[in-house]
């Protein structure tokens, strides 16, 4: 039976029995939502959840952790090149964490020197990108100093000491800023350092600079504009981890942080050329970073190279006593592991082009997806000659449209007081699909629904659970063929990195995803492809020569 469309007079009804008071003009807005979210319910209704189908989400009744056991920490590195000192210091903006941590072990280059040469490169390119939400100098001089003097008397905390780094600006950091990119949070302090922020810290890194998100984590553009692309700045950089991306691809940092609730570290990695790594959802603390989905938002390193991953996140995985989701699993990255030990497989209906995927698109879109699938496919051809027997996979054929009302429901809780008093209306973008529309709609949202969809949850977990029993990791496109809804509702880990370009210039990328809690292995296998090529020593050309 077709239903009739539910009009603005069905909104205002509802929301007087939800004690709501929002403007004509926006319950017009969201009747594309709300219209559509039907849909999404149905999706929910057709699943068949027998009463032994739990939700996906698990009550604890204990109010805070008990104080974490120490977390095992190890920063093991496989065997790098001899690494000397560049005439001009800037030739080493580029460079991994793990070719600026021996410049800085053997005292060849001061943490101070290359604090204050990003610095000024921060300075000198921020302009043109827009990635910067806050400077973070004095604290930065600080960290250089004391990781100078460490150094110096023969404490050496390990690959990241004395290495400057950015923040993607939702993790609070004692004494500066922390503005989640929208205007209702412009010029917030919060006292207290983000856990990430203090484990960096205990590892001696320096953290120069607040990097730009999008508004509440959605897309790239925040108060301050747009962050931009270092590839091709007439586009963004794209979202939510705007900032980290841009910054890190022009070599204005040496590593930085960002999150992810639904693509945030994939997406501007892809754009940007940049080694991400996605890990399972509860093994990096949230304490102290904005929260938009409780039971989707994960916090990982975005870098220039995987192994540089494995170091930053070795520093800043496992239990801190305050965020109750962590998970206690030990991490250790073993270089000498080998790759082909494991079982690897690849999405087999991800690398061939659905004509879907081309509706609505324009010329310039097209020929990304194109070059996307045909470096895809080049990725399997080096994978193979490289000796790996791929075995052909598919995600769960199981309907995830009704999962969406996770997101929504969550979010809109998350900053339900900005939506009813209104601030939330002085954020920047005000579109359609913009928070603050999608927000108001979300009210709409009955809890049976959100429930409901969490237990449908439950159920594609199983379903990914079997089809990682017959693999260790697997290879697909980053974007597309659903793999990102899909991974980031059962919270399975991914590395993304480069394996090529676009007609236009501009990078693509490729994706391992790994087993819950198997980091490490995907890692490895990330490594491996990444060391065959030399996709990520290309780097942006920022002054146009």
């Amino acid at each position: 039976m077709t239903q009739a469309p539910i009009t603005p007079e069905h909104i205002a009804a509802a929301q007087t029995l939800l004690d709501l008071d929002f403007s004509p003009e926006q319950l017009a807005q969201m009747l594309e939502i709300v219209n559509g979210r039907r849909e999404q319910y149905a999706a929910v209704r057709a699943a068949d959840l027998d009463n032994s189908v739990p939700m996906a989400l698990h009550f604890n009744v204990d109010v805070a952790d008990p104080d974490p056991a120490p977390v095992p920490r190890t920063y093991a590195m496989s065997a790098q090149p001899t690494v000397t000192r560049p005439a001009d210091l800037e030739e080493a903006a580029f460079y991994p964490v793990t070719q600026l941590a021996e410049l800085i072990r053997s005292r060849q280059v001061t943490s101070l020197e290359l604090t204050e040469m990003y610095l000024a490169r921060l300075k000198r390119y921020d302009p043109a990108l827009k990635c910067v939400a806050a400077y973070t100098e004095e604290l930065a001089i600080a960290q250089a100093t004391r990781a100078d003097a460490e150094i110096a008397r023969g404490l050496y905390r390990g690959p990241l000491h004395g290495v400057p780094w950015g923040a993607k600006d939702l993790l609070a950091t004692r004494g500066y800023p922390t503005q989640w990119g929208a205007a209702p949070y412009k010029d917030q302090v919060i006292d207290l350092d983000a856990t990430v922020v203090q484990r960096l810290e205990e590892a001696g890194a320096v953290l120069i600079a607040k990097l730009t998100l999008g508004a509440l984590a959605n897309g790239d553009v925040w108060y301050g504009g747009m962050t931009r692309n270092p590839w091709d700045t007439s586009e963004g950089s794209s979202g939510s981890s705007a900032g980290p991306g841009a910054a890190t691809a022009a070599g204005l940092v040496g590593f930085s942080i960002g999150s992810e609730t639904l693509g945030s570290i994939v997406s501007p990695s892809t754009r940007c050329g940049l080694s991400g790594l996605r890990p399972t959802f509860g093994r990096v603390s949230r304490y102290g970073a904005m929260a938009l989905s409780w039971s989707m938002d994960k916090i990982g390193p975005m870098c220039r190279s995987v192994e540089d991953c494995a170091l930053v996140f070795s520093a800043i995985y496992g239990p801190d006593g305050h965020d109750l989701s962590i998970s206690p699993e030990p991490f250790t990255w073993d270089p000498a592991l080998d790759p082909k030990s494991l079982r690897v497989g690849y999405l087999e209906k991800g690398f061939q082009l659905d004509d879907s995927a081309l509706a609505d698109k324009d010329a310039d879109q097209v020929a990304y997806i194109e070059a996307t699938l045909r470096n895809s496919l080049a990725t399997l051809d080096d994978m193979r000659a490289a000796g790996y027997d791929l075995i052909p996979i598919d995600l769960p054929a199981r309907d995830t449209g009704g999962l969406w009302t996770i997101l929504a429901a969550e979010a809109a809780a998350a900053f339900d007081q900005i939506t009813r008093d209104g601030r939330v209306d002085t954020m920047a973008r005000q579109d359609n699909s913009a928070w603050p529309n999608v927000f108001r709609a979300a009210r709409f949202i009955p809890a049976v629904e959100y429930i409901n969809a969490n237990r449908l949850r439950t159920l594609l977990m199983a379903d990914m659970a079997r089809v990682m029993a017959d693999v260790d990791v697997f290879i697909a496109p980053s974007q597309g063929a659903n793999v990102l809804p899909i991974t980031n509702f059962t919270g399975h880990p991914t590395v993304v990195l480069p394996n090529g370009f676009s007609d236009k210039g501009t990078p693509t990328s490729i994706s391992f995803i790994g087993g819950l809690y198997q980091e490490a292995e995907t890692l490895a296998v990330a490594k491996a492809y990444q060391d065959a090529t030399d996709w990520r020593r290309r780097y942006p050309d920022l002054d146009g020569e």
